[in-house]
């Protein structure tokens, strides 16, 4: 368990093994009937990957899709969005290659993100491979049989997965597309909340500790309790911005099937860009997101999510932000920065810049969607800077098309 090298090795051969026995022409299937996706596997990149299935699903709706999970996300797919079925995946656990080869032989195969997984599909008998050119080192696409450039303008990463598919991008996503999975019962809070998830998978994403702080007793004020989340480990960070422990702690409880149901009973969610914040939006809940290293361009709600409650807050020209590469591609037109805390110079400023009051004037641009159903977000978005509470009325837009989370 402390290496995928002797996983990563017998996958390799295997595909080797397929290639070399295959000696049928490779050509691109019309009509496929079995297609595998393999995402990079971390819960916000198999979000993202949402637009790619709906889009599949449209094209070929007699296809089965299946896609590579790892397994504390399985619960997500139990109810099959998009008729996908969901397999379980661990790169350090060749067992669960072995359960996947025993049900090889797909038609198409695509790759969101990271090729690596090109290996895989090769040893799965997968016909025709799809993935993003670009990536290293070249190794890692050798199996790749059609290699699609990275967009040469500003594009959110969900559309740069979707393209990968042939024919035109899905509708916007609706509540009930991706149907709510089922938890384990616990208990929620018997008035009006708010989730404040405070986690994130790097520190430099982590927001000052007197920042959420002074949000949770800002929405008191509202009549809103907040309840603090995070991940395993984030137990520690909850304590030290709530040492008294006024308010109820989610964190390092729920697995990801409890929190969907924690968000969607909530009024208001807000975290940093991480990826929860995807999952956010599949349960419908009104979020704000605070983006440091990120960029909303890229991670933000896109085309998809274009009508999802939700703002977004951010400095925008942040120097540091200067990394243009997303998965190894790089692009004038990306801007972001990846660097660990050891690398960060400026004391996480992306983050510390983030004012209180710009969070506030986020919430207030939604408020009207946390007293009632049929609200969403104007297009193409909306942004809020520190110390810019001009543009809180930026979103208010009544629409019947949103029919809002369930209650």
């Amino acid at each position: 368990m402390d290496s995928e090298i002797p996983s990563l090795v017998r996958t390799v051969l295997r595909a080797l093994q397929v290639r070399l026995a295959d000696r049928q022409p490779r050509r691109r299937p019309d009509e496929p009937r079995r297609i595998l996706v393999a995402p990079h596997l971390r819960l916000g990149d198999a979000i993202l990957v949402a637009p790619l299935l709906a889009k599949l699903r449209g094209r070929y709706p007699a296809a089965e899709i299946v896609l590579l999970s790892t397994l504390p996300m399985l619960p997500l797919y139990e109810a099959r969005p998009y008729g996908v079925v969901a397999w379980p995946y661990h790169p350090r656990r060749f067992e669960t290659v072995a359960a996947m080869l025993r049900q090889d032989g797909f038609d198409l195969a695509i790759l969101p993100g990271d090729n690596r997984h090109a290996w895989l599909a090769a040893a799965l008998r997968s016909r025709w491979i799809v993935a993003h050119a670009g990536d290293r080192p070249w190794v890692k696409s050798w199996p790749v049989d059609e290699l699609v450039e990275y967009p040469g303008v500003p594009t959110a990463t969900a559309e740069i997965f979707s393209a990968l598919a042939p024919g035109p991008e899905p509708r916007a996503f609706r509540p009930g597309d991706w149907p709510k999975p089922a938890c384990t019962p616990f208990p929620l809070p018997d008035r009006p909340y708010a989730v404040l998830h405070v986690g994130a998978s790097t520190r430099l994403k982590h927001w000052p500790e007197e920042n959420w702080r002074s949000l949770a007793g800002w929405l008191g004020t509202r009549g809103i309790e907040a309840v603090w989340s995070g991940g395993a480990g984030d137990e520690a960070l909850v304590a030290r911005i709530d040492p008294e422990g006024r308010h109820r702690s989610h964190a390092g409880k729920l697995d990801l099937a409890q929190l969907w149901h924690l968000m969607e009973g909530a009024r208001l969610f807000v975290s940093p860009d991480t990826g929860v914040a995807h999952l956010a939006r599949l349960a419908g809940v009104p979020s704000v997101t605070l983006f440091g290293p990120g960029s909303p361009l890229l991670f933000g709600r896109g085309g998809f999510w274009r009508d999802a409650p939700c703002a977004e807050v951010v400095v925008e020209d942040m120097p540091c932000r200067d990394q243009d590469d997303l998965f190894n591609r790089r692009r004038p037109w990306i801007r972001r920065c990846g660097r660990p805390p050891r690398q960060c110079r400026h004391g996480a400023r992306c983050m510390t810049q983030l004012g209180v009051a710009a969070v506030e004037a986020a919430i207030e641009s939604i408020d009207a969607r946390l007293t009632g159903p049929g609200w969403r977000c104007s297009a193409p978005g909306n942004r809020f800077h520190p110390g810019a509470k001009e543009h809180a009325d930026a979103v208010a837009c009544p629409t019947p098309d949103w029919p809002g989370p369930a209650r």
